[in-house]
């Protein structure tokens, strides 16, 4: 084989490794874990200026020893007793964490509690919920990112053309 073919053979077999090296490298996944939930937020009764809260969550994600559910109130409602879970609030903002029965929750799995809180004017439920700071939107999301892309292309081959002889 003269010279020209065989530079010419080494930069196309150059070429398709640097691309199989780069597809490699995007369809690898980097072992992400899922996180993701789902609420059901209800008020189980009403009365002049309280209500019972009652919360199931949906583990939709990889398997998890503990939870803290956040959300907002959107009328200045106020939890005032909890069942089932530690519940805290600062301003709007609340946040129950699990207790020591009900903090493993795995896939698939559900944990529930309950409330008594108070309410001035209305009532109105929460408009949406975080599970350990990933917002439950009812389906998944990986934690991590699940390809990577390659840091260098493929090599290029020589500038000039090899002469023959």
């Amino acid at each position: 084989m003269n010279r020209f073919w065989a530079a010419k053979a080494a930069l196309v077999s150059a070429g398709l490794v640097g691309l199989a090296s780069a597809a490699v490298a995007v369809a690898m996944p980097a072992g992400a874990a899922a996180a993701g939930c789902s609420v059901n937020y209800a008020v189980s009764s009403q009365w002049q200026g309280g209500f019972n809260g009652d919360v199931s969550i949906t583990n939709l994600g990889d398997a998890m020893s503990g939870w803290t559910l956040t959300w907002s109130f959107p009328a200045g409602q106020t939890v005032t007793q909890a069942w089932n879970a530690t519940v805290t609030q600062s301003g709007s903002a609340v946040t129950a964490k699990n207790v020591a029965y009900n903090g493993a929750l795995a896939t698939g799995g559900t944990a529930s509690f309950g409330f008594n809180g108070s309410w001035t004017g209305s009532n109105p439920v929460p408009s949406s919920f975080a599970l350990n700071g990933v917002a439950c939107t009812g389906g998944t999301t990986p934690t991590t990112p699940t390809t990577t892309t390659p840091t260098t292309g493929p090599t290029t081959g020589p500038t000039t053309r090899p002469t023959t002889g």
